[in-house]
């Protein structure tokens, strides 16, 4: 009976934990953006790598990221004024691609494409 309690517990710790990692791992993924930031993002063609960093340096494509405004944030996404350009342009705020810096980066990177980040390292999937 004992030994049944204990592995009773064990097993919903094991899950308490689980769905706690996720949950927090489905955080990292986003970019908290606010209207008057500055960043530097992708701008290139639609569809294409939507990577971006508060760090300049280049996209996965390997053209250099344009410093860009945040104009509006909404669900999942959010609008950039980019430097030298009248209309604004509209970026999804989750990637599949996420800066593996050390938490004093601070680059923040996102992208849906495989790449560098802004400090030049590889990212990492989301969830691999």
């Amino acid at each position: 009976m004992k030994r049944t309690r204990y592995t009773y517990v064990l097993f919903v710790l094991a899950i308490s934990l689980t769905i706690a990692g996720l949950a927090f791992a489905a955080e990292a993924e986003k970019t908290n953006l606010t209207v008057g930031d500055t960043y530097y993002v992708c701008n290139c063609p639609p569809g294409c790598c939507e990577t971006i960093s508060s760090k300049e340096g280049q996209c996965d494509c390997k053209k250099p990221l344009v410093k860009a405004t945040v104009t509006k944030v909404g669900d999942g996404k959010a609008w950039f004024k980019l430097e030298g350009q009248e209309k604004e342009k509209e970026f999804k705020t989750a990637g599949l691609y996420v800066c593996d810096c050390p938490a004093a980066c601070k680059c923040n990177t996102i992208s849906d494409k495989p790449g560098k980040c802004g400090c030049g390292k590889e990212m990492k999937k989301i969830g691999g």
